[in-house]
């Protein structure tokens, strides 16, 4: 019998790198858009963190990595991910990605947030994403093992009465339902910045595949950590464009109201604190009357050349950030937490992987050092990839499962769960605005049924009521201090808790 592909969800650059590593593997990719179109990868500006420098090493790296990760961040995983760095970088630019360079053919690098030193693979500037998957997806498209399915819509992985993962059911571009075997099923879906009202992710980008995989048994780990990019550019549109972090690296400093520069005497590191300390006090000014990024002397003049992504999206909503700043406030970016897995993609479900964004091996921990990001997207996905193709390909006797549907958010629904997630599960928390937040997604599932989102928004707010301390990205005003004992949190669903087919989570932290 001929073995199954191994189906892989998801079109950004984990998804897209893995495929390219385990050939000669029978692929099937499925995206719910044509390739690249809505990827957070593609949207990524700054670049990837890598000791490319003479002077910088991977320990350094994996040492401010810590430091960011706010006494979370696991350092066995750190020391994978920076001690690949460099080759993964190399790779890149060996297959066609223009990084940027010196006169002398050195590395460009950008210094980021909580960096002690330039140290970010750069594409002129601000392009980094969108010129990584282009390379990928132009690979990908002439790779005779991939068969790529552009508008491709997953609805739910199937699973057979022992609980391993047998393949998805997905729905083409004409809107049929279709029932895929896969020997493996590799999930790389990016965040769930589409939750919450204002957000630099494409809108689709719900974490619907946390449900998927809860549903089957699969961990949740450190749900509650979303990181709030600082500085989102604030024209009242969602997704927001962004400004990038590697603004502030080439001296664009933060202002309030007044013209002041209000980091200044909030962190030894100024305007290059931490993600979440910057988040913070950008929500607060702008609560307060207003923050504004200003790059009229750095990079002034230079502006277009060195950020054209931002400078473009600037002068589409009428500003030129030459001579103006520009209007910020933080916007939901980057989530931490995700379906517990290792570097090598294991969720503990068998047949289900997940890689990138979408999975949580720890690295991070309670807030992400800027550029990170891709960075652990590619060595995830290469192990992934060398794990899958090396192993004995695994026979699925029988028939799929058939689809359960667990309902749909409509535009509206969705909208009230967006306003209530920035509402209750922000940059700032309680127990009181949290319990809110639960009401709310149990109204909504009362209405709706248990649609995937809901699932997802019920993670991230159960399990930050659980932690109820104050860490990295999770700010609780209740409880503002950390506790003295660091802890991972694990969410795991069950059966029916609160009628109408909901599912209920149970939340717990362990050291």
């Amino acid at each position: 019998m001929k073995s199954a592909p191994i189906i892989i969800v998801g079109s950004g650059i984990a998804g897209l790198w893995a495929a390219l590593h385990l050939a000669p593997r029978p692929v099937v990719v499925l995206t719910s858009e044509c390739l690249g179109a809505q990827s957070a990868s593609g949207w990524a500006q700054g670049g990837i963190a890598a000791p490319l420098a003479a002077d910088d090493n991977p320990a350094e790296h994996a040492r401010d990595a810590i430091r960011a990760g706010d006494g979370l961040a696991e350092p066995e995983m750190l020391a994978w991910l920076t001690g690949s760095a460099v080759a993964e970088v190399e790779a890149l630019a060996d297959l066609g990605v223009p990084f940027s360079r010196n006169g002398d053919g050195s590395w460009l690098l950008s210094r980021e947030a909580a960096h002690g030193r330039a140290r970010v693979a750069q594409v002129n500037g601000d392009q980094a994403g969108a010129a990584i998957v282009q390379v990928l997806g132009a690979a990908v498209r002439q790779a005779g093992h991939i068969e790529l399915r552009e508008h491709w819509t997953v609805q739910a992985l199937l699973a057979d009465d022992q609980g391993r993962c047998r393949g998805v059911a997905a729905s083409d571009r004409c809107g049929v339902t279709h029932r895929l075997a896969g020997c493996s099923v590799v999930l790389a879906t990016g965040g769930l910045g589409g939750l919450y009202a204002i957000t630099t992710n494409p809108p689709g980008n719900q974490g619907r595949a946390l449900a998927w995989a809860a549903r089957l048994g699969a961990v949740i780990r450190d749900a509650e950590f979303v990181q709030f990019h600082p500085t989102a550019m604030d024209f009242g549109v969602s997704p927001a464009p962004l400004a990038s972090e590697a603004l502030r690296g080439a001296g664009a400093v933060l202002i309030d109201a007044q013209g002041r520069r209000f980091m200044a005497d909030r962190h030894p590191e100024g305007d290059l604190a931490p993600r979440a300390v910057v988040a913070r006090e950008v929500y607060r000014q702008h609560r307060a009357g207003g923050a504004w990024l200003d790059g009229r002397d750095n990079p002034g003049v230079h502006f277009p050349q060195r950020f054209p992504a931002a400078f473009e999206a600037c002068l589409r909503h009428g500003l030129d950030p030459r001579c103006q700043p520009i209007p910020v406030a933080p916007a939901a970016h980057y989530h931490m937490g995700g379906i517990a897995a290792g570097l090598d993609g294991r969720t503990g479900v068998e047949g289900l992987l997940a890689v990138g964004e979408v999975a949580c091996t720890g690295a991070h921990g309670a807030n992400r050092l800027a550029s990170n990001s891709l960075l652990e997207a590619l060595v995830m996905a290469r192990r992934t990839a060398y794990e899958l193709r090396d192993a004995e390909p695994a026979e699925r006797a029988g028939p799929l499962p058939a689809l359960r549907s667990h309902g749909e958010l409509s535009p509206s629904s969705l909208a009230s769960l967006r306003d209530n997630m920035s509402r209750h599960a922000g940059i700032e928390r309680d127990a009181r605005g949290l319990a809110s937040l639960l009401e709310a997604i149990g109204r909504l599932e009362q209405a709706c049924g248990p649609a995937d989102s809901l699932i997802t928004a019920r993670l991230v707010a159960d399990a930050a009521l659980a932690r109820e301390e104050s860490r990295g990205a999770h700010f609780r005003t209740d409880f503002p201090q950390p506790a003295a004992a660091t802890r991972s949190s694990f969410v795991t669903v069950s059966p029916d808790r609160f009628g109408n087919g909901g599912i209920g989570c149970a939340a717990g932290l362990t050291s």
